[in-house]
């Protein structure tokens, strides 16, 4: 299992700790560096900052989100980044939910979601592959454009930028069993969120027959400390945002997936105190055991014990959210 540093997006403004970290963590033998963009920082500026400072270590988007850009846009951006890093990008990609492609993007969140995923990642392979220009007869990424307001004279155009590597890796972030089997037909790795090892039955039954070569690469908060439940207090704030305030109190994905990890009353409950403005109190209800199964918190040995349970499955890269040099060596020396 190899080791990846997930450092998210940022907050109220650049984070000056994220160049050495991702420094450290090159050093440290890690695999790879994430970004990420909710509706603020995006991934990809922070990504090529991060690339100007490392050599070796692969950069990737946990997520970029489809809705920011068309998928000639990303598949742009992924092209023009792998050639300046030296062909180290990993594309990660996420169709987030209702409330922020309708709310800050603008754009109606896709009626079939499995269908606007598949002919996303059809026109970035297009592009990469560059073998003939970009033509899909889609119902939400129609290439070239022919709707009722059209000109008519769109035609299929070919990337001008010669890709440094037509296989260049396409991972998406998946939630629902039908979306998982889907992801696993049609890219080259999975961005499992809230992985338990003790459980993958509840992301569906295709992850019993993952494809050789495929990546499953979740995150996870990993903290070294002695108090447990204190090394969980981010886990928890970061449960009841995206419970509580991801999505809408009627559709909120992050919700479903954790109702089918067998915490639905605890989730309406988040969404109930969170919605109702009481946010410390949704945090505060985010389960001990929920966060702690979906982590590696603790003491040394606890974390070397757990780690066998996330070496025993399916999960090819585990992505470390924590922003701790210590625990970053700490985890270097128990997975090596």
């Amino acid at each position: 299992m190899r080791l990846g540093l997930a450092l998210g997006y940022w907050g109220r403004g650049p984070d000056a700790g994220h160049i050495p970290l991702a420094r450290e963590a090159e050093r440290l033998g890690y695999h790879s560096v994430w970004t990420a963009e909710s509706w603020g920082s995006d991934a990809f500026t922070t990504l090529t900052w991060i690339a100007a400072h490392t050599s070796t270590i692969r950069l990737g988007t946990a997520v970029a989100q489809m809705a920011a850009r068309s998928p000639t846009a990303t598949a742009m951006h992924a092209l023009t980044l792998d050639h300046l890093c030296g062909g180290r990008m990993l594309l990660g990609l996420g169709l987030s939910g209702p409330q922020v492609v309708e709310g800050w993007y603008g754009r109606p969140f896709p009626k079939s979601p499995l269908t606007a995923t598949r002919e996303y990642v059809d026109v970035v392979r297009q592009v990469l592959r560059r073998r003939a220009p970009v033509e899909v007869d889609g119902r939400f990424h129609p290439l070239p454009y022919r709707g009722p307001d059209a000109t008519g004279l769109g035609k299929p155009l070919r990337s001008i930028t010669h890709p440094l590597r037509a296989g260049l890796p396409v991972l998406l972030g998946a939630e629902g069993p039908r979306n998982v089997a889907q992801t696993l037909r049609i890219a080259d790795g999975w961005l499992p969120l809230y992985w338990a090892p003790s459980r993958p039955e509840v992301y569906g039954n295709a992850v019993r027959e993952v494809p050789q070569g495929f990546l499953v690469a979740p995150m996870a908060r990993v903290k070294v400390c002695d108090d447990v439940a204190e090394g969980l207090l981010p886990v928890k704030a970061m449960l009841g945002f995206y419970i509580g305030g991801m999505g809408h109190a009627a559709r909120n994905f992050h919700a479903d997936l954790m109702a089918r990890m067998g915490y639905g009353r605890e989730a309406r409950r988040i969404q109930e105190l969170f919605l109702a403005g009481h946010r410390e109190k949704a945090v505060l209800a985010v389960p001990d055991a929920f966060a702690d199964e979906i982590s590696l918190v603790g003491p040394r040995e606890r974390i070397t014990r757990r780690l066998e349970l996330w070496r025993e499955g399916p999960v090819t890269d585990l992505l470390a959210l924590s922003p701790d040099p210590h625990t970053l060596r700490t985890l270097a020396e128990l997975n090596s």
